[in-house]
């Protein structure tokens, strides 16, 4: 197991090592954003992978908090000076108001049931989504706003590291997380909750801290993505982001962490591609129905997940290859 481990850092630290090297082998600006909106929705699918992969929550309301983080942002790169140390107050403030509301939203939510859950979920997401429609004076509703981002954020290279640090530090605290004795009591939650509660854990209080997790997550990526547009509206925190995070999840992998990055890897080049191809062929102008036949395809042909199936796979063979002798029988 500590070998397996140590395999899989070193594979890690090397797909880290191309990613920060790309920009020095390659000038093209197109591809420095397309992996830098990668980059920031691995980071929101990994906050519902908490939820969905190893609590077993289906949450409809997940962008809500990735709204709070964008809007928390705009705002105040808009109304205060466009510096560095404006915008990372602004990533504290809306993590800090999106684990102060998904608190709340747990604690009176969670007790619920499955799509009970998830319905209200989507109800209270409604709300904020219709907040931020009317409150005009903060958010410029539909029509949005847009603002300035940091003068070093104009370099969109330095950018690009940024979301790729941002990328590798959650990924890494969300794994120790999972990984903890806390994170295996959410995985045995999701099996079996009624079990885990006659081992005498209080289930309700770990899914509401994880619900935290998640939402805190999902507000960092939000101050991301805000940043990369440089404008922000309602659009943020429609089922629309929900959905993709939900799509990166299911087909990376639920339950994996590594899988939701493929899936937005996935997805996002997906869109990039087919969207591309409208432009030259118009049968492709109705791209999004081409996008939903790659995800039954994918669905298909890897029903756990692309890690999910890989790993899966390459655990049959190793069963297969060991040899069945005394010292198993023993």
């Amino acid at each position: 197991m500590k070998t397996k481990f140590q395999w899989n850092n070193v594979f890690l630290g090397i797909i880290v090592i191309a990613l920060a090297l790309f920009p020095f082998v390659s000038d093209s600006r197109t591809w420095t954003i397309l992996l830098t909106q990668i980059f920031i929705f691995s980071i929101l699918a990994m906050s519902y992978d908490i939820l969905l992969g190893y609590t077993g929550i289906v949450s409809f309301g997940h962008a809500m908090f990735f709204g709070m983080g964008a809007y928390t942002t705009a705002v105040m790169l808009k109304r205060m000076e466009p510096s560095i140390s404006v915008f990372i107050m602004s990533i504290g403030f809306g993590m800090l108001l999106a684990a102060v509301v998904s608190f709340c939203i747990g604690l009176l939510t969670l007790r619920l049931k499955s799509h009970f859950f998830a319905m209200l979920t989507l109800a209270v997401s409604g709300l904020f989504l219709v907040l931020a429609e009317k409150w005009r004076t903060m958010t410029q509703g539909n029509d949005g706003f847009t603002f300035k981002a940091p003068e070093i954020f104009k370099d969109r290279v330095i950018f690009y590291f940024v979301t790729l640090a941002c990328l590798v530090l959650v990924y890494f605290l969300l794994r120790r997380f999972v990984n903890s004795p806390f994170g295996r009591v959410l995985v045995a939650t999701r099996e079996n909750e009624q079990r885990t509660k006659s081992l005498g854990f209080n289930t309700l209080h770990y899914k509401v801290i994880a619900s935290v997790v998640a939402g805190v997550i999902a507000s960092l990526a939000g101050s991301l993505y805000a940043v990369s547009l440089r404008f922000v509206n309602t659009s943020v925190m429609t089922m629309d982001i929900t959905l993709d995070a939900l799509l990166m999840t299911i087909i990376g992998g639920v339950g994996t962490l590594i899988g939701p990055i493929v899936g937005a890897g996935i997805i996002e080049l997906a869109q990039h591609y087919l969207s591309g191809l409208a432009k030259e062929y118009p049968i492709f102008e109705r791209w999004i129905i081409f996008f939903g036949i790659v995800y039954i395809l994918a669905v298909i042909f890897f029903p756990r997940g692309v890690v999910g199936t890989v790993r899966e796979k390459i655990f049959k063979q190793k069963v297969k290859k060991r040899p069945v002798g005394k010292e198993e029988v023993s």
